[in-house]
């Protein structure tokens, strides 16, 4: 991804130097931005600069970055304090492990050094926002979460979850920047543990160890059935686009014949989750509005020859890896 060319060089501030804040790093580099990445324990902070190289290493033999690895790493500081990392910074970035007195605290401290203007986004993968930050804090407004995909230099999905005392602003300033650092940032409109995110992955682990556990499959063909079957058809497409594309009439269609099937096997779970006609009606329209009917047949064909653009990838990666 080449820099942006923005009037204003934007700079992020990263608390946190294990995997995520290395990786984000990495993020907000590769956009064009400053970058300034802390982390307490002087170890991690001495690793720190080998990792990115490692990293933008991989990325520039894959063909992933637009400029030298040595141009994007020279972005990058490692500092020795808090008050360092989020000095002039747009957004500030916390990475700390999933603990929320220690987010607590460092919030806190975020709140006390950064700029007035800085937006405080945690990277938290389940903790919302409310359950780490303070009434108190003066400068509550501007907190909120923002969970990456892992690693975000090649996952871009981000879920952007404001708190209820969240700034309206805040939050859509906040969307904006990371969509500026070229990442796909998504609004969560409810603080719910896990997001959308973990929600989905959870769905399919808790499905995936119930099948273990009573003797339907193998750890190893599940992997299978999600790697050779669900894996390359999601890349493509979502869920509700799946469904909506295998089932002639769209959803609507499938919900009628295949939703008491699902309804049975949640049953099984001990989960009652129906899809009633008006959450069809509600999916349906979104589907309708994005696809017209009149189209399927032609983003029918489209899905096809993305996922023989995958089969061909694997292939050729098959034989180079032989």
């Amino acid at each position: 991804m080449a820099a942006p060319d923005t009037p204003t060089l934007r700079s992020a501030g990263i608390v946190g130097a294990g995997s995520i804040g290395v990786a984000f790093a990495i993020c907000f580099a590769r956009a064009g931005w400053r970058v300034r990445l802390y982390d307490p324990d002087a170890a991690r902070r001495a690793a720190a600069p080998g990792e990115i190289a490692l990293r933008l290493g991989d990325l520039t033999q894959y063909a992933l970055l637009d400029e030298s690895a040595s141009e994007i790493a020279a972005r990058v500081a490692i500092v020795d304090t808090l008050e360092a990392a989020v000095a002039e910074a747009d957004l500030v970035q916390e990475c700390a492990p999933e603990r929320a007195e220690l987010k607590r605290e460092i919030f806190a401290q975020l709140d006390r050094v950064a700029s007035p203007e800085a937006i405080l986004a945690s990277a938290s993968s389940f903790l919302a926002a409310s359950k780490f930050v303070d009434e108190t804090l003066p400068g509550r407004a501007r907190c909120l979460v923002a969970h990456p995909g892992n690693p975000p230099y090649l996952v871009p999905v981000i879920e952007v979850v404001p708190a209820p005392f969240t700034s309206e602003a805040v939050a859509a300033r906040a969307i904006a920047l990371y969509a500026e650092a070229g990442m796909k940032p998504v609004r969560v409109k409810h603080e719910v543990e896990g997001f959308i995110f973990n929600r989905l992955q959870g769905a399919v682990l808790r499905e995936a160890y119930c099948l273990v556990r009573d003797g339907v499959a193998s750890v190893e063909d599940i992997d299978t059935v999600m790697r050779e079957g669900l894996g390359p058809r999601w890349s493509v497409i979502g869920p509700f686009e799946t469904v909506d594309l295998n089932t002639r009439g769209g959803i609507a269609s499938h919900a009628q014949k295949m939703g008491p099937s699902y309804a049975r096997m949640g049953a099984e779970r001990g989960q009652h989750d129906p899809w009633t006609p008006e959450l069809v009606a509600q999916v349906e329209a979104a589907r309708r509005a994005a696809l017209p009917l009149d189209q399927w047949d032609e983003r029918v064909g489209w899905r096809d020859r993305q996922l023989m653009h995958l089969a061909r990838h694997r292939k050729t990666r098959s034989h180079d890896d032989s």
